[in-house]
């Protein structure tokens, strides 16, 4: 959620500004803001309700040359969507700006103690309190913003991220992180530096990445080399990373949207994530993740797995626990993050905890995984962002490297997702000798050839297209499927609602007589994914009950399949393939339906209303 990006060097800051926020749209946000420091202690700043463009509109005809800047994209969270709210934030005196992500928890309690020292504000967020709790630190502090800084994060509870600047010091930017992400990217002889929530806005510009810790402060100042303190124990080495950051993946490549990009995105992506991983040799496959083979004693000898997750990754993550118990015969868990940190949760010796996250950055997702280690569990960590705060703080974990995903509602990450958890399930299912040599060659082969597969589902885009146009007049739908796709009929209903604001439920087949059966009517769409499988007469019982109640049936069906098209008033069609792997080919008519039905609505498909891409608050 929310954006940071920030510019020191020895060109107008504004368009790197403006350019960042535009890579940043896709987090999430309903106002933009940023403030340029330049000469003469002068700082100009600019804020707009809704859009970048807005933004970038309103500071066209200004004189805004300053080298040194900060700027910022919001999502509400202390105060409603307004200029007033947006971000940065001044001090009172109009020295001191700041632009925060996360949420301070004990700002009511500062606000309060400020006002009785007579500062007064003029927004309902909790940044504010920070801008004036800075100034006001820094003027006990004899004038000193870097003391200033330091000693307020120190007065500050609750998760931020932030970049300071003060229009009487135009060679300083100052930037700080807890539980909220936060990069640095080094231009050539320290001669520039960029600051922002993640390297998409850096990467065009350097590939050299500091990413902040916890409760680190970074000193950035002009043609000075970046000097990095923690707020407790003063100057700490840091790792300068290079990124490998694709930037075609960094625009739309020719399609409308990104979302629509990222679903034909998938059967290459799905090679990438499996290269080097799945090896062929006479016929014979065998998969290789260099996590499992480095960890091999905690991770085979496992007595528990747990994976905590949110959203489409919490979905991948019901799929995982069927892979894992299905090959490796390893008792495992999902839970959501945001309860499991909460929680009385036992955690016993052996027990591995995996974390699932696209961004790295989910705060909940972190915050459990915190938790789980500080109780003793391994941390096994599935995540697509390289040098996120997940990855770094777990203690093996395996990327998924399907590239940056800009849509906010995810598509390539789950499959990506999916397609890892059946690699590392094989892998273990291997090492502990609990799978079936025949069905792990049988499984690695037909997992290669699954993009090919996807490739053929995608042709039927037009198809699906014409079917969405019937969704466009639903007011509910439900999504029904057993087994192996009950987690892809959660995900198809979580992309409905996501982006085209209809409401939409998942349910496992053979639960819809426990109380949904009641909703059902010749107005209500109910989606089957009812491809073969073990489960395949089950699932014709139950669509037998939604056409007895008056009900419209849409399916997802395996190619070729008769029985089920008699049933039904549209068909998406997939291709055969084992019933272990049918999430990743059954899920592909879901996206584009919801994509189609979002579009016809005409919405917003990459920026859906009050979501955001990356959830780093709770």
């Amino acid at each position: 959620m929310c954006g940071i990006v920030g510019y020191i060097g020895d060109k107008p800051s504004l368009p790197i500004l403006i350019n960042g926020l535009k890579k940043l749209e896709y987090r999430g946000y309903d106002s933009a803001g940023c403030a340029i420091v330049s000469g003469n202690e002068r700082m100009e700043v600019y804020k707009a309700k809704g859009k970048v463009s807005n933004l970038e509109e309103k500071t066209q005809n200004d004189d805004a040359c300053g080298t040194l800047g900060i700027a910022h994209t919001r999502w509400a969270t202390h105060g409603i969507p307004s200029e007033i709210n947006a971000h940065p934030h001044v001090s009172q005196s109009g020295n001191i700006a700041i632009v925060h992500n996360g949420i301070i928890e004990n700002y009511a309690v500062l606000k309060e103690q400020l006002e009785k020292k007579g500062y007064t504000f003029k927004s309902e967020t909790d940044t504010e309190v920070l801008a004036q709790l800075i100034e006001y630190a820094a003027t006990e502090g004899n004038g000193d913003l870097v003391s200033g800084v330091r000693r307020a994060l120190k007065l500050c509870i609750g998760a931020y991220a932030i970049a300071v600047v003060d229009r009487r010091n135009p060679d300083l930017l100052i930037a700080a992180r807890k539980a909220s992400p936060l990069a640095i990217g080094i231009g050539e002889n320290n001669e520039e530096f960029f600051l922002a929530s993640d390297a998409s806005p850096i990467a065009e510009y350097t590939r050299k990445i500091v990413y902040l810790n916890d409760e680190e402060l970074a000193l950035i100042e002009r043609g000075k080399e970046l000097r990095i303190e923690n707020l407790h124990t003063g100057s700490v080495d840091y790792e300068i990373k290079e990124v490998d950051l694709d930037l075609s993946m960094l625009d739309k490549g020719g399609f409308p949207h990104f979302m629509l990009k990222e679903i034909f995105d998938q059967p290459t992506v799905l090679k990438d994530c499996m290269r080097g991983r799945i090896l062929e040799k006479d016929g014979k496959y065998r998969v290789v993740l260099s996590a499992v083979e480095q960890h091999k004693d905690i991770l085979v000898n496992a007595k528990r797995f747990t994976i905590v997750s949110c959203g489409t990754s919490w979905h991948a993550g019901l799929i995982g626990k069927q892979l894992i118990e299905h090959f490796c015969k390893i008792h495992t868990e999902v839970a959501y993050a945001s309860e499991y940190r909460y929680n009385d949760t036992v955690i016993e010796p052996g027990d591995v905890v995996m974390a699932i996250s696209q961004s790295g950055e989910t705060a909940d997702t972190l915050a459990a995984i915190e938790m789980a280690k500080e109780k003793g569990a391994t941390i096994f960590g599935i995540v697509n962002s390289v040098g996120s705060s997940i990855a770094r703080q777990t203690d093996t974990g395996t990327y998924i490297h399907i590239g940056p995903e800009i849509g906010v509602a995810s598509t390539k990450a789950f499959t990506g997702q999916v397609t890892v958890l059946t690699m590392l399930a094989l892998a273990l299912g291997k090492a502990r000798g609990t799978v079936d040599e025949q069905e792990y060659n049988e499984v690695l082969r037909e997992l290669t050839l699954i993009p090919e597969k996807i490739q053929t589902i995608l042709q039927q885009n037009d198809k699906i297209k014409d079917i969405a146009r019937i969704f466009t007049y639903a007011h509910n739908c439900l999504y029904l499927g057993r087994g192996w796709n009950y987690p892809v009929a959660l995900e198809g209903a979580l992309k409905m609602k996501e982006i085209s604001y209809i409401h939409a439920e998942g349910y496992p087949a053979a639960e819809m007589k426990h109380g949904p059966i009641a909703l059902i009517d010749d107005e209500m769409p109910v989606v089957f994914i009812a491809t073969h499988h073990q489960l395949y007469q089950k699932i014709i019982s139950n669509m037998q009950e939604v056409l007895s109640r008056r009900g419209r049936i849409f399916a997802i069906v395996t190619e070729g399949d008769e029985q089920v098209r008699k049933m039904c008033a549209e068909v998406m069609e997939v291709p055969a393939t084992l019933a272990c792997l049918a999430p990743l080919l059954s899920v592909i008519p879901l996206q584009l339906l919801s994509y189609h039905v979002a579009v016809a609505k005409q919405l917003n498909v990459d920026q859906p209303r009050n979501l955001a891409k990356s959830v780093t608050v709770e």
